[in-house]
């Protein structure tokens, strides 16, 4: 069976910084895609930031220059370095992974956590 546990998660003032993790573990055969995701109440769930099998980046517009996406293969698990946080960074952030399984091809999601940034 495959998990996705996000951490890292918070209540952070404007300015601060927070870094998520999302730890990946099951019989994972290959990755190829990990991504972080958010969704404000009331919003559609965004893109935040990819990474690539080839160590590609891509960063939503809204969040260049403030957030690092990055990964440790060592401990199969994703980070998002989140900098200079605004009130408009509120929302659940989700760990995504399109990998291959002992079940086949798929994407993967983590059960969320919560980013609030508030003075």
């Amino acid at each position: 069976q495959v998990q996705l546990v996000e951490s890292g998660g918070g209540l952070v003032q404007p300015g601060g910084s927070l870094r998520l993790a999302c730890a990946i573990s099951g019989s994972i055969k290959d990755i190829y895609l990990m991504a972080w995701y958010r969704q404000a109440p009331g919003k559609q769930r965004e893109l935040v930031a990819s990474l690539g099998s080839q160590d590609t980046t891509k960063y939503a517009d809204s969040v260049k220059g403030r957030f690092s996406i990055s990964r440790d293969n060592a401990k199969n698990t994703l980070y998002l370095q989140m900098n200079s946080l605004n009130p408009e960074d509120t929302a659940e952030y989700y760990c995504n992974s399109y990998m291959r399984t002992n079940a086949g091809l798929s994407s993967y999601w983590g059960q969320g956590t919560q980013v609030t940034v508030s003075s």
